[in-house]
C-alpha cells in the first residue's frame, strides 16, 4: 500500500492540482495534504477529491508537516510512503514502476528519480554529504568561483543514466520504505526547512541503500525561493548552521567515509560502464 504527503504553504490551486493528478487513481490509497498555511481555498479544493484528505496543521516546518503524512499512512498500513513537493509532476505509472522496484530490492529504503526542469534540463539533485563550503560558498560566492566545487557536490562529472547509491536526495520527491522509518526515524523536526531531506536521507543510507533510480523521471518547477528572498535566505542559513551543529562542521568522519565511498564507485562506473 502507497500513501503520500504533500506540505502546502498558501501553495497554487492550479500546480496542486497539477500535482494530485499525477498521483494517478488506484495506485495511491490515500494523500494527505498538509497545510501550513490553513487555508479555506486548499481545503475547500482538497475536499472535492475522493483519496485525498485535508490535514490543517500549523506551521511547525517541511518536515514536521510530512511527519504528519507519514504517522496517519503509517496507522493505515502502508508500506511505502511518499513524500513529494506540489511543483512536481509526472506520468502515474512511474510509482508503481519504482514500488516494484523496491519490491525486488529489499534493502533500499528511498528511491529518488530523475529530475528534470520543464525545459528539459536535469537537475542535480543526488548528491554527496555537504560541507560547510559546498553549502554557503555556493550560496554567496560567484559561480565563477565555486565551479570545482559545485561539480564534485553534485556529482555533475558522472553519468546519470544509470543507478546509483547516494548518501543525499533532495526532498522534493522521496519514495520511502516504512518499515526503515520505523527502524530509522522520521523527519528532525528541530529542521525548520531545508536540511532535514540531507539528515533523514543519511540516516537511512546508514543501514539501507538509498538509490538514485533514472529508470523513471518526473518534472520538477524548481522555484529556489531561498535565492530570492532574504527572510527564505535567513531560513537557509539558520538551518544549516543547525545541520552542521549536529553532524560536525570540519570534523565529520562519517560524511568524509561515505563520500569518499560513492567517489570511488561514481569513479568505477564512470570508468567501466558499471552497474551497482
Amino acid at each position: 500500500m502507497l500513501t503520500v504527503s504533500i506540505v502546502t504553504y498558501n501553495t497554487p490551486l492550479g500546480e496542486l492540482g497539477q500535482c494530485l493528478d499525477s498521483l494517478g487513481v488506484g495506485v495511491v490509497e490515500r494523500v494527505f495534504v498538509v497545510d501550513n498555511s490553513r487555508s479555506d481555498d486548499i481545503m475547500r479544493f482538497c475536499h472535492q477529491r475522493a483519496n485525498v484528505e485535508y490535514v490543517q496543521s500549523d506551521n511547525r516546518g517541511y518536515g514536521a508537516g510530512h511527519n504528519q503524512g507519514i504517522a496517519r499512512g503509517i496507522g493505515l498500513g502502508a508500506d511505502y510512503h511518499l513524500v513529494i513537493n506540489s511543483d512536481i509532476y509526472f506520468t502515474p505509472s512511474i510509482l508503481c514502476r519504482i514500488m516494484e522496484y523496491m519490491d525486488r530490492e529489499k534493502d533500499v529504503a528511498m528511491v529518488h528519480p530523475a529530475v528534470f526542469y520543464p525545459d528539459g534540463r536535469l537537475q542535480y539533485t543526488s548528491r554527496l554529504l555537504p560541507r560547510p563550503i559546498d553549502v554557503f560558498a555556493r550560496r554567496f560566492l560567484p559561480g565563477c568561483l565555486v565551479r570545482g566545487i559545485n561539480r564534485r557536490y553534485l556529482l555533475e562529472q558522472y553519468p546519470h543514466t544509470v543507478p546509483f547509491d547516494c548518501p543525499y536526495h533532495q526532498g522534493s520527491f522521496m519514495m520511502l520504505r516504512v518499515r526503515a522509518l520505523k527502524d530509522t526515524g522520521v523527519f528532525d523536526e528541530r529542521f525548520f526547512m531545508y536540511p532535514e531531506d540531507i539528515d533523514l536521507t543519511r540516516r537511512l543510507h546508514r543501514n539501507y541503500r538509498t538509490m538514485f533510480w533514472p529508470e523513471v523521471s518526473i518534472v520538477h518547477c524548481h522555484r529556489a525561493a531561498s535565492y530570492g528572498s532574504m527572510k527564505m535566505t535567513w531560513i537557509h542559513v539558520k538551518n544549516m548552521i543547525m545541520y552542521f551543529n549536529k553532524w560536525g562542521w570540519l570534523f565529520d568522519r562519517e560524511r568524509r567515509a561515505v563520500n569518499r565511498e560513492v567517489l570511488k564507485g561514481m569513479e568505477l562506473r564512470k570508468k567501466c560502464g558499471l552497474r551497482p
